[in-house]
């Protein structure tokens, strides 16, 4: 069947490259096959039993040794498979000019913007300075590098406290240091960490107080330009985005229009062709603030979908093909969609890892699941959090509310912990269900970490307070049994029953379920994890404190360290985490290396007592 045309006739490619995994490539691999043509997946190990894989219509394993960021690999493959275009989804080499570059060169279609419109908007420092180039107003800050604790300190006394220094090479809530007071400047490893990787740092006032709202926006060759929707991103832990949706709801007079019109202009001021998402900060104030532009698909790409009734992805292939942009639908009703991560809400959404025992993903009207998992696989510190996108849709906001709690009671995930209790919690909360005293949005990017999270935290502890003196360690699982002709669930501590629990992937009379839809078993698995490394009692181990890989170990055998001395940077999930020295001391044996994976309470490094080494000197 051919594939369909644009105003402007515009033949999208018939076969497609998709240079990424999971729900991403799935999604795209839907696109394409919906306008009849063929879909070229490269796989590693690890993906080859995946539904990306499997729905492909073709599917090659990359090289061995190669993962989704060899560029060479992936544009190798192109080329001996007849791809026509690349479509990169989003993260791995999705912002990558370099490899953009190298497409074009190849002859085939690059499904992004140019690459340079992606140096252009392609970091924190470029994006700023095209910012305001283009008269779009950022976060007050200093847009040249930042190398020196003395800098900070004069725009903090000159501007106030808390501040930001960003990595320009980050993202997602990566290389983001938020610096309270003047010892924290002067205490920081962020210089330190920036320059050994070879990053940039810039220096930006930390708004404490906003609201994070963003445009979907379209761009074609000839310059025609649609904002498809607006979006709120809010509800986000360590800049990472949990639930979002669309439009923006309770925006304050004329601020619509003025998102659109400075959207407008950072892509015109580029040249940018493709889809885009201009990032805004809206203050308590009503000031409006440009973050950055993402070129690229979004995650949250969804609810734009399926407020405006388009598909982004075929918009994609459409302009890079050089066709001309359709008519944009008004965004009708409302859509949100819920981020289901491996992480574990009572704990401050520390990672979850393991085998997924059990999948139910719930279903009916308003609902849409983009997923990239099944049942039985294994989930690892490697990759992303997330499991899955649930988008609910319905004809007005509090309708889309109802349907999600709806859809969160049908959802069933075990053998990991998923993140399910903390969008339930929030979806029965006044602050984030309706409008302020004031008809705005009462939230804001920090409400999950200074509220949600820590009465997440006090309800799990106070469900597990031990009737006596003495802690109960048992875990508990809930059991699916019928009393009087009803069926009722059932909570108990392993091994009442007989056993210790109930089977792993196993399915029999009683099987555990549970209403959070995340199996207590695996929970308090979690937590013991999380206490094995948290509570350590002895000084002279330092333990990794999650599952995590080894980015970089910041000491070597034989140095003096004091408290609070950064020892270890482990990256869990693509988030970075660091690990301080809880005493002073000196480094002895360092069992672990750069770049393998720990487990939690996994031994990190050795310390000595500090007089130990005055007595070697």
């Amino acid at each position: 069947m051919p594939m369909a045309s644009g105003p402007a006739e515009a033949r999208r490619p018939q076969r497609v490259l998709i240079a990424n995994r999971g729900e991403i490539a799935l999604r795209i691999v839907r696109t394409v096959r919906d306008l009849g043509g063929t879909s070229i997946l490269p796989y590693t190990p690890e993906d080859l039993m995946s539904p990306a894989a499997e729905l492909a219509d073709e599917a090659y394993a990359l090289p061995q040794g190669s993962s989704y960021t060899d560029g060479e690999a992936i544009l190798a493959l192109a080329v001996s498979t007849g791809a026509e275009a690349i479509h990169p989804g989003y993260g791995f080499l999705a912002e990558d000019d370099a490899f953009a570059q190298a497409v074009i060169d190849a002859g085939l279609i690059w499904v992004g913007p140019s690459p340079s419109a992606m140096r252009a908007l392609g970091d924190k420092m470029t994006a700023r300075a095209t910012a305001e180039r283009a008269g779009v107003a950022p976060v007050p800050g200093i847009t040249d590098s930042v190398t020196s604790a003395s800098v900070v300190l004069a725009f903090a006394h000159a501007h106030g406290y808390p501040v930001a220094l960003k990595r320009t090479d980050g993202g997602g809530g990566r290389g983001i240091t938020v610096l309270a007071n003047d010892d924290e400047v002067r205490a920081t490893p962020a210089f330190e960490a920036a320059a050994s990787g070879g990053a940039t740092l810039i220096l930006e006032r930390f708004i404490t107080a906003a609201r994070h709202v963003e445009t979907q926006c379209v761009r074609d060759a000839r310059g025609a330009f649609a904002v498809v929707s607006t979006r709120d991103c809010t509800l986000q832990r360590r800049n990472q985005k949990l639930l979002e949706e669309a439009p923006a709801p309770f925006l304050p007079a004329g601020l619509h229009e003025r998102l659109v019109e400075d959207s407008r202009r950072l892509l015109d001021s580029v040249g940018y062709v493709g889809v885009a998402t201009c990032e805004f900060l809206l203050t308590s104030q009503d000031e409006l603030y440009f973050l950055e532009v993402n070129p690229r698909l979004q995650v949250e790409h969804c609810v734009s979908e399926e407020v405006a009734g388009v598909d982004l992805v075929d918009l994609q292939l459409l302009v890079a093909a050089g066709g001309d942009l359709p008519p944009v639908p008004e965004p009708r009703g409302h859509s949100l969609e819920l981020r289901i991560t491996c992480e574990d809400a009572t704990q401050g959404l520390a990672p979850s890892t393991g085998t997924i025992t059990r999948l139910r993903w719930p279903a009916g009207p308003g609902i849409r699941i983009d997923s990239g998992v099944t049942q039985g696989d294994v989930i690892t510190p490697v990759f992303d959090p997330m499991l899955a996108k649930i988008v609910v849709t319905g004809a007005s906001r509090d309708q889309a509310i109802c349907r999600a709690r709806r859809a969160l009671a049908e959802t069933v995930v075990e053998g990991v912990t998923v993140c399910t209790a903390l969008h339930e919690h929030v979806l029965r909360r006044e602050e984030f269900t309706g409008p302020d005293a004031a008809g705005r949005l009462g939230v804001t990017t920090r409400w999950i970490e200074t509220d949600v999270l820590d009465r997440l935290r006090e309800h799990d502890d106070a469900s597990e307070a031990p009737a006596g003196p003495v802690h109960n360690p048992r875990t508990r699982s809930t059991y699916v049994i019928e009393l009087n002709g009803r069926r009722v669930q059932l909570t108990v501590p392993d091994g009442v029953l007989g056993g210790h629990g109930p089977r792993m992937g196993g399915r029999y009379p009683g099987a555990p379920t549970s209403r959070s839809q995340q199996p207590l078993r695996s929970r308090s698995a979690s937590r013991a994890a999380h206490r094995a490394a948290s509570e350590v009692e002895d000084p002279s181990v330092i333990a990794a404190p999650m599952q995590a890989v080894v980015t970089r170990i910041c000491v070597e055998p034989g140095q003096r360290v004091h408290a609070g001395d950064l020892m270890v940077v482990l990256e869990s999930m693509k988030m970075e985490n660091y690990v301080h020295s809880p005493v002073d001391g000196v480094v002895g044996e360092i069992p672990i290396g750069a770049g393998c994976t720990v487990s939690a309470g996994q031994t990190l490094i050795h310390l000595r007592p500090g007089h130990e080494q005055d007595e070697e000197d």
